[in-house]
C-alpha cells in the first residue's frame, strides 16, 4: 500500500537537480546569512522588511530596516547595480520577504529571500539585536 508520501512519484534525478539549484538561485537560509555575517564576509544586504517597530523590538545583527513598501528607485539608488540584496520578515507565515523581493526584482535588482526569518533566525539559536542600530554579530576590533 502506498503512503501519501509516495502516492505521487518523484521527479527524475535531472528534474530535481534542476528544480533545486533553482531553488537554491532565489532562497538562502538563516544559518548560511549567520556565516557570512560572523566571518565579515558580507557580499550582500541584508534587508528586514518588516515595520520600525518590530525591527526595533528584535532584528538580525547587520539587516536594515526598509519596510517593502518603501523599497523605490530612488531608494535603491543608494547602492551600486548588481547589488545582492536579501530580504527577510518575521517567518514562514509572513509574506513580507516575498513582497520585498518582488519589489527589487521589478526594479532590476538581484534579491534572495532569506527563509525562515526571524523564526528561522531563532530556531537555529542566534541572537536578534534590538532598537534601531543595524548591529554586528562581527565583534568590534581590541584597541
Amino acid at each position: 500500500m502506498a503512503s501519501n508520501v509516495s502516492m505521487v512519484e518523484a521527479a527524475p534525478s535531472a528534474e530535481a537537480m534542476a528544480h533545486f539549484a533553482r531553488r537554491l538561485s532565489f532562497e538562502t537560509d538563516c544559518w548560511d546569512v549567520h556565516d557570512a555575517l560572523s566571518r565579515d564576509a558580507q557580499d550582500f544586504v541584508l534587508l528586514d522588511v518588516r515595520s520600525p517597530t518590530l525591527y526595533a523590538a528584535g532584528h538580525v545583527p547587520g539587516a536594515i530596516n526598509l519596510p517593502h513598501g518603501k523599497i523605490t528607485e530612488r531608494r535603491m539608488a543608494e547602492w551600486p547595480e548588481g547589488t545582492l540584496f536579501v530580504t527577510y520578515c518575521a517567518g514562514p507565515h509572513c509574506n513580507g520577504a516575498n513582497k520585498g523581493a518582488l519589489r527589487l526584482a521589478q526594479l532590476g535588482r538581484p534579491v534572495k529571500e532569506m527563509i525562515g526569518g526571524v523564526t528561522g533566525w531563532l530556531d537555529e539559536g542566534f541572537s536578534l539585536a534590538a532598537g534601531e542600530a543595524v548591529g554586528s554579530l562581527v565583534p568590534a576590533a581590541a584597541e
